[in-house]
């Protein structure tokens, strides 16, 4: 009897672990959630629609986009890091929310590392610095005079506190040795139109995706981008770095999961993501908004995360940033 009851305690344990084996050999059963840290329009938002139009095919499933902007990707960040591991949750992580805001809050909910799991990189891009098509300045060296002379006077937008917008502005104040008042708003469409409105900030280093459309339309002019060389979508547009050597700033835009996700599912989710990535038609469109496409495997993109944090670590602890 004594034997029986062994025998059937080890076939139910046994049952019981192949259950998640099934349940990961099932997936994806269900649609996914992908979490969009910013609010609509913006250049996070905009490549998690064109990379789930593809994956979701693949993948045999269907993608549900969430937008919950705030603290620079940080609410939303949160809210996937604290979702359950079982890859029917995954985000749109940048340069912020993965990498800046570490070092930039001093209460951050969650850890961009040990919370998450790195799937795959989408792509990089540099900002553009831009102004209103009417607006005085037309050099990066107009700017520079304006906010060394009367410090405070001019503001900058930015789709958040701990983005790359905000932190380009904080570097160049930094490097050119002048002062200007940060507006946040919630999300590029949101501080883009505060811009083109005229009653709100003089200028913004925006994503260049988003900040295309509006520069080709003339509604604003181009001042610089903030990579080391020209974009080739802007060809006439100077780098920051002919201004100001040493300036580089590149956003870039990756999906992340949950930690604790089983390995079966992130491997099959990045292979089908770095294919998505691959597809001749998504580069196309990526390059067409002046984003460099990424590709990069688990491994390699948590290794290239580190390298960020480290590097933004160093420009706020040397702006004595601290947000709460």
């Amino acid at each position: 009897m004594q034997r029986r009851i062994m025998l059937y305690a080890a076939i139910a344990a046994a049952a019981s672990a192949a259950m998640p084996l099934a349940a990961q050999d099932k997936w994806p059963s269900k649609p996914i959630t992908y979490v969009v840290p910013f609010g609509a329009g913006g250049t996070t938002d905009i490549l998690a629609r064109l990379v789930t139009s593809k994956a979701g095919p693949s993948l045999g499933t269907t993608f549900v986009i969430e937008n919950k902007p705030g603290a620079g990707g940080g609410m939303g960040t949160d809210y996937t890091a604290k979702a359950a591991p079982d890859g029917y949750t995954i985000q749109g992580g940048t340069i912020s929310s993965h990498a800046i805001n570490v070092s930039l809050y001093s209460k951050l909910p969650y850890d961009p590392i040990k919370n998450f799991q790195p799937i795959t990189m989408i792509g990089s891009m540099p900002n553009v610095l831009v102004v209103r098509a009417d607006s005085p300045f037309k050099t990066v060296q107009d700017v520079i005079t304006a906010i060394r002379s009367k410090p405070g006077t001019v503001s900058y937008a930015s789709s958040g506190n701990g983005t790359s917008q905000h932190l380009s502005g904080v570097f160049f104040e930094q490097t050119s040795g002048g002062k200007m008042v940060h507006v946040p708003y919630k999300s590029s469409a949101e501080s883009l139109n505060g811009l083109l409105s005229g009653q709100g900030p003089e200028l913004i280093f925006e994503n260049l995706a988003p900040a295309l459309p509006q520069i080709k339309a003339g509604k604003l002019r181009a001042l610089a981008v903030t990579s080391e060389k020209r974009a080739a979508q802007l060809p006439e547009i100077p780098a920051m770095a002919e201004t100001m050597p040493g300036f580089s700033v590149v956003s870039w835009q990756a999906i992340f999961a949950p930690a604790g996700v089983p390995k079966a599912i992130v491997d099959k989710l990045s292979a089908e993501l770095i294919k998505v990535v691959n597809d001749p038609e998504v580069k196309s469109k990526l390059m067409e908004q002046g984003i460099e496409p990424g590709g990069m495997t688990p491994a390699e993109l948590a290794a290239f995360q580190k390298t960020e944090i480290d590097k933004w670590a160093r420009v706020i602890k040397s702006a004595n940033l601290k947000l709460d």
